[in-house]
């Protein structure tokens, strides 16, 4: 688990892709304090499992369903990425809890100046807009964010100068992409109402007390 407040911005040194996924070795400082060999990473808000450690990188696997729903496929040398470390339960949560599983990804359709602010407009597909809620939390590369405006198929969130220059969606421009993974409450509660309904739906017993004396359990 991870809180969604970016460390640090690391970049690409190197990235090799395979049938079988992808390698990548991040050059980074912050998150390799007390890391370890099996340590997770948030990596533009992918959980990543460090496979490989030197006092200056880290070196981690990505598999292909992780490519298949993040821009992680895109990523080049010398791209810079959000990167955050696993929680402990020291950890001071100031963001929100973030799996590190992406939903999907956005596009970026528009930014415009609000105040000392931008405001970022992100569209995404319309079956995960059910899950964004006005003033409610989202993770975009693996940052939480607050919910300024919602419409039909896209959001806006806001970013202060401090933000811009903390994490990679301030130096995005209109087109680019980003990992957007939705607030995890939400999708257990569609679950739980979900199967709830399922169970309502399912026919009532036919056995009563007649029944059971017809066939002889009294």
């Amino acid at each position: 688990m991870f809180t969604g407040l970016v460390e640090e911005l690391g970049k690409i040194v190197s990235i090799d892709k395979t049938p079988q996924g992808a390698n990548i070795t991040i050059s980074c400082d912050k998150v390799l304090h007390n890391a370890s060999i099996g340590d997770s990473i948030a990596t533009n808000g992918v959980c990543l499992t460090i496979v490989k450690l030197s006092d200056t990188t880290f070196t981690a696997n990505i598999m292909n369903e992780s490519l298949k729903v993040s821009t992680l496929k895109d990523l080049k040398i010398g791209n810079l990425v959000n990167l955050e470390k696993s929680l402990t339960l020291q950890s001071f949560l100031g963001g929100h809890l973030v799996t590190g599983d992406v939903d999907c990804y956005g596009k970026i359709s528009s930014i415009a100046d609000d105040g000392f602010a931008k405001k970022y407009t992100i569209e995404i597909p319309l079956e995960f807009m059910k899950y964004i809620v006005y003033k409610g939390r989202i993770t975009l590369d693996g940052a939480s964010l607050t919910v300024a405006t919602l419409s039909e198929n896209t959001f806006t969130v806001s970013l202060i100068p401090h933000t811009q220059k903390s994490i990679t969606l301030g130096f995005k421009r209109v087109g680019d992409f980003v990992n957007v993974e939705t607030d995890l409450i939400g999708k257990h509660l569609e679950k739980l109402l979900l199967s709830k309904e399922e169970t309502l739906k399912k026919p009532s017993s036919n056995i009563s007390k007649n029944f059971l004396a017809e066939n002889g359990f009294f």
